[in-house]
């Protein structure tokens, strides 16, 4: 099941009861997974979505204000969510890095794996490379999981192996030099 948060203009429209009642009835009902997506930033749809967090995937890009905001959200995860007011063992937190381009971070113009790493310190569950295939399939309501043999598609299935304890080599982070026939 994929909740995703609240996106009306009244942001009061969700709140934690509310919330926890819909987690505790898909709870009941056998759901193993319940993956709540929620906007970025700190609003009220994406700290409901974290609040009853067992697990996190914090998902950045490779820019330093998107960085700043998702150390942000693990401060929050950290300290607002329900494990950690009731002093519990704390979020399990994985790293998603989107829009990654290895040849930009040759020249300068983007965030390596490992300065990200470096800031937040979190492990890394997978990159998605940037690909303009994600606008096209975005603007179509095509998943990008739904790519057929593009490296987004497989990227994304990757992450989900690794957050379901496959060991998965880390793939897409480093520039692939054109063959002579390229």
């Amino acid at each position: 099941v994929v909740l995703a948060a609240s996106q009306t203009r009244d942001k009061e429209a969700l709140t934690k009861e509310g919330v926890k009642r819909v987690l505790d009835e898909l709870t009941e009902i056998g759901m193993e997974y319940i993956i709540c997506d929620s906007p970025a930033g700190i609003e009220t749809g994406a700290t409901l979505a974290m609040h009853y967090a067992d697990e996190a995937i914090v998902v950045t890009n490779p820019e330093v204000s998107s960085v700043r905001d998702s150390d942000r959200i693990l401060g929050m995860l950290a300290s607002k969510t329900q494990r950690a007011i009731d002093g519990a063992d704390p979020v399990k937190e994985h790293l998603l890095i989107t829009r990654y381009s290895p040849s930009r971070v040759a020249e300068g113009q983007m965030l390596s794996v490992q300065d990200i790493d470096d800031i937040l310190r979190i492990p890394l569950i997978g990159v998605i490379p940037e690909s303009e295939s994600v606008l096209k399939a975005s603007n179509q309501g095509v998943p990008a999981i739904h790519l057929k043999a593009s490296a987004v598609s497989e990227a994304y299935k990757d992450v989900v192996r690794r957050f379901l304890g496959e060991g998965r080599e880390m793939r897409f982070t480093k520039s692939e030099r054109p063959t002579i026939f390229q």
